[in-house]
């Protein structure tokens, strides 16, 4: 199987850098109500301080906290994600570069097609462990008695 792009752990190393160094977005009101959780929402609101951005309250995100332009479609594996729905999207991809990641809508029968294929063509696959569990046998039924 072929590597990842020669810089992409220095990539990667800088992007978790400047990751850490970003404060951690809360939703407006969050720490103060249990039923509200703290994935983020946008404040909205006439009088909120989050949104004017008053000191003291928590910030928003902005375009100043982007991660590096290089990392953003990088996986952390160091390989760039490709969705792949079937075997022939197979031929699109470049080994060197790019690893596949098998659509959750693809039947058992094609995932198992298409992790062979890419394997066969030395593609890393980021989702390979969900398809090995579902590739157990599966047991016949015993035929009905016709009446």
């Amino acid at each position: 199987m072929k590597g990842k792009p020669a810089n992409a752990d220095k990539i990667i190393v800088k992007r978790t850098k400047e990751k850490n160094k970003k404060p951690k977005f809360r939703r407006q009101e969050s720490w103060r109500q249990k039923r509200i959780r703290e994935n983020w929402r946008r404040p909205r609101g006439l009088d909120s301080k989050m949104r004017k951005r008053v000191k003291g309250w928590p910030s928003s995100p902005r375009s100043g906290h982007r991660g590096p332009k290089v990392a953003r479609s990088l996986h952390p594996s160091g390989f760039r994600e490709v969705r792949v729905f079937n075997v022939d999207d197979l031929g699109h991809v470049d080994p060197q570069f790019e690893a596949i990641r098998v659509a959750h809508t693809v039947s058992v029968r094609k995932k198992t097609e298409i992790v062979n294929r890419a394997k066969e063509m030395g593609i890393h696959v980021l989702n390979p462990e969900k398809i090995e569990e579902l590739e157990e046998p599966v047991t016949e039924k015993p035929e009905s008695k016709a009446k």
